[in-house]
């Protein structure tokens, strides 16, 4: 059964307030939300799978341990990509796919209208990132397009969750995980997270 995971770290809290202010420039949300990725990252790899290695210091040999696997992370377009550095900050060597989906504004449902992913993709664990989790329908449709890849090891990764998008995401993908920093109340009449922070990708990207 999908589990959700909500993490309360002091930096997490910190940066949150940042983030759901108004007066916060595109500058300082950017910065807030790459640090609490990075922080997000570290929760959400915590059982990635290792292999022994023998390396040599300077003064002999010694066991160590490296990942065992690929890694992919994929940004759900356009926001998402706020959150790809503070992961490729703690796991240079992952591999990016994209996903461009938007939200039809009437309907609430997701359009697909880009999608690019590694050839192997398959062959390791998969994070799938998006600041917003709200009506939980771009992420569904994000997993769905991911299992159809073969992939089998996929989590995802918000910022800020609605209880009807984590609600979705267990009928649609119970063999999901959901990492994220705050649950909050509810959605709007117009499908925005409440409190919430209004648009991530406008004010990642300035375009308010």
């Amino acid at each position: 059964m999908s589990e959700l995971y909500v993490f309360n770290h002091p930096l997490l809290q910190h940066n949150l307030s940042i983030i759901r202010d108004k007066s916060t420039g595109n500058r300082d949300f950017r910065e807030a939300i790459s640090e609490m990725a990075m922080i997000l990252c570290c929760e959400a790899t915590r059982d990635l799978p290792l292999e022994r290695v023998t390396v040599e210091t300077p003064i002999m040999s010694a066991n160590a341990n490296r990942l065992g696997c690929n890694i992919t992370v994929v940004p759900i377009l356009r926001a998402g990509l706020g959150m790809v550095d503070g992961f490729l900050k703690l796991i240079p060597t992952a591999k990016v796919g994209h996903i461009g989906l938007y939200r039809n504004e009437e309907t609430l449902e997701p359009v697909y209208y880009y999608r690019k992913m590694p050839s192997d993709i398959a062959e390791g664990s998969v994070f799938i990132v998006d600041p917003m989790l709200a009506t939980g329908g771009s992420a569904s449709a994000a997993i769905e397009l991911i299992k159809s890849y073969g992939c089998k090891r996929i989590k995802l990764v918000s910022i800020i969750s609605a209880p009807e998008g984590v609600a979705l995401l267990k009928k649609e993908h119970p063999d999901v995980d959901i990492y994220t920093a705050a649950l909050d109340e509810r959605l709007n009449e117009r499908g925005y997270i409440v409190p919430g922070l209004g648009d991530a990708g406008d004010r990642i990207f300035g375009t308010l």
